[in-house]
């Protein structure tokens, strides 16, 4: 018997998610094809940043190697654009002719960088951070040039700026808002950020409106213009000014789209039930998700319907973020700002870098800023989901579920305090049942293996102190705590860094002469 056949196009986060999913439910059920646009399988998208702060490389952010497209049957087609939808013949094409027939078709297209429509914006040395190939761009650029202008402030902004200055390049951040980051964090929380990315040595100009990207007689970008008329020396322009999502594709096969792929609870397109979107170039109930919790939830329930289960809905998400901005923690969740009928319960300690913002209306906590210490997010994000009344913990609500009745004298860590319930990886939707029932069962002593058996803190990384804390109470003294630096590979105890120093120092200037001085097991 013939099996349906499912073409996914977006080998993205979203995408390669949904399959996961799939074949958890019904691994034998479909013919799957991929379409990649990029000449890289499944990758980490949000650890771009330490690939170009140069603590990770681009094969250690992989998630899905090919050996797993090829154990789970998948034909892959990396590097090819599918660029129309033949619903009639239900056939997907790529830009080199590659055609795929479909049953089902997910579209997990994603979204592409908003550039300022500013005259110079095609000058080489201008480009967006979106992918690997724009990462290794701004590597490239670091080495021989000195003045980089990130256009941006938002998160991806600040970490290209941290990540451009780190490899040693001058780098000021332009951003066109009052203060960084004004969707996550309220002004005083931006304006602390923006203090603390100043004594790292990034400089900025908040307020400040682009004009002009100003070229050389060589065609590359030489400076940004201003519309007050001043200017800044620019070889590098990085344009993090937003993201759009990608919907040609759709509108090009006459499904309807309306800031994205109108999908409804089913993830299945309103114009034709035979195909699927999710992820940032879908909308739902008027909502392009960019976040990658709601793009997992996605996932699921697109699965669950492609398994033929039906039982499934996506209802929306209720959003916090939870960040690390180059050291810094951040989280913010609901409605922070406050307004109307709205209380704030405040603490700043701007000394010590640690600043809180609650917001309560009608006896709920509606909202919250976090900037500094962020180790109670996850619990106010509850109180905040589930509407709890919080009259009576109003008095302590700002110092944190352990201040509760007596647990702040018992000398528990906030693992313990955990309900199995309670959720761990917001990123990946692991709670602390999961993750723990996973060491018992499986036997797994290090964060690495409890990020391969149940993906918690794989994704951004902002819950792995969380998740090592369960790792120390579930085993106790056989836990392996995370190695302070990554080695470069399986032959050596050294990091990517230590072979740098030492090839600098020690002159070393063959891979014979590195292999000997460093002691490398296996040449």
């Amino acid at each position: 018997m013939t099996k349906p056949k499912l073409a996914l196009v977006g080998n993205g986060m979203a995408g390669v998610r949904a399959l996961e999913e799939l074949l958890k439910l019904a691994p034998d059920l479909y013919d799957i094809t991929v379409f990649g646009a990029e000449p890289h399988p499944n990758y980490n998208r949000i650890l771009l940043s330490p690939v170009l702060a140069g603590e990770q490389t681009v094969e250690q952010i992989i998630l899905n190697p090919l050996s797993w497209y090829a154990d789970n049957g998948i034909t892959l087609h990396l590097g090819k654009t599918v660029v129309e939808i033949d619903r009639i013949k239900r056939v997907v094409r790529a830009d080199d002719g590659t055609e795929a027939p479909y049953d089902r078709l997910l579209l997990a297209t994603g979204s592409n960088p908003f550039i300022l429509p500013v005259p110079g914006n095609d000058l080489e040395g201008v480009i967006a951070y979106r992918d690997i190939d724009d990462t290794e761009t701004m590597i490239e650029a670091a080495k021989v040039h000195k003045h980089a202008v990130v256009i941006g402030g938002g998160l991806l902004g600040l970490e290209a700026a941290n990540g451009l200055m780190l490899r040693g390049m001058d780098v000021t951040v332009v951003h066109i808002m009052p203060w960084l980051m004004e969707r996550q964090l309220d002004d005083v929380a931006g304006k602390l950020l923006q203090k603390s990315l100043e004594d790292r040595g990034l400089k900025f100009r908040i307020g400040a409106q682009t004009q002009a990207l100003l070229g050389s007689e060589l065609g590359r970008v030489r400076a940004v213009q201003f519309k007050d008329g001043t200017e800044i020396p620019a070889d590098l322009v990085v344009m993090a000014a937003g993201i759009r999502p990608n919907t040609a594709l759709a509108e090009k096969a006459g499904l309807h789209c309306n800031r994205g792929i109108v999908v409804s609870d089913t993830l299945q397109t309103i114009t034709d039930p035979r195909i699927y979107a999710l992820g940032e170039c879908a909308a739902h109930r008027g909502i392009a998700y960019g976040l990658v919790a709601p793009l997992f939830e996605q996932g699921k329930v697109a699965a669950n319907h492609l398994a033929q289960m039906g039982i499934g809905r996506y209802t929306g998400s209720q959003t916090s973020t939870k960040l690390k901005v180059t050291g810094i923690d951040l989280f913010s969740a609901g409605n922070f700002m406050g307004g109307e009928g709205c209380e704030d319960i405040v603490m700043s300690d701007p000394f010590s870098g640690v600043y809180k913002r609650l917001v309560i209306q009608g006896d709920k906590l509606v909202g919250a800023c976090l900037y500094g210490d962020t180790v109670d997010g996850s619990w106010y994000f509850k109180l905040l989901r589930e509407g709890r009344k919080v009259h009576d913990i109003r008095d302590k609500l700002m110092f944190g579920e352990s201040h509760l009745g007596d647990a702040g004298h018992q000398g528990q860590s906030k693992a313990q305090l955990m309900a199995d319930s309670d959720e761990v990886c917001g990123c990946n939707g692991v709670n602390k049942g999961t993750i723990c029932k996973a060491i018992k069962d499986k036997g797994l002593f290090t964060l690495e293996d409890v990020r391969k058996h149940t993906k918690a803190s794989a994704s951004c990384g902002s819950c792995t102190g969380l998740v090592e804390q369960l790792l120390m109470f579930t085993v106790g003294g056989d836990y392996s705590t995370a190695p302070k630096k990554k080695a470069l590979c399986g032959c050596t105890d050294v990091s990517h860094q230590e072979v740098r120093d030492a090839i600098r120092e020690q002159h070393l200037l063959t891979i014979a002469d590195v292999y000997a001085h460093l002691g490398w097991r296996t040449p």
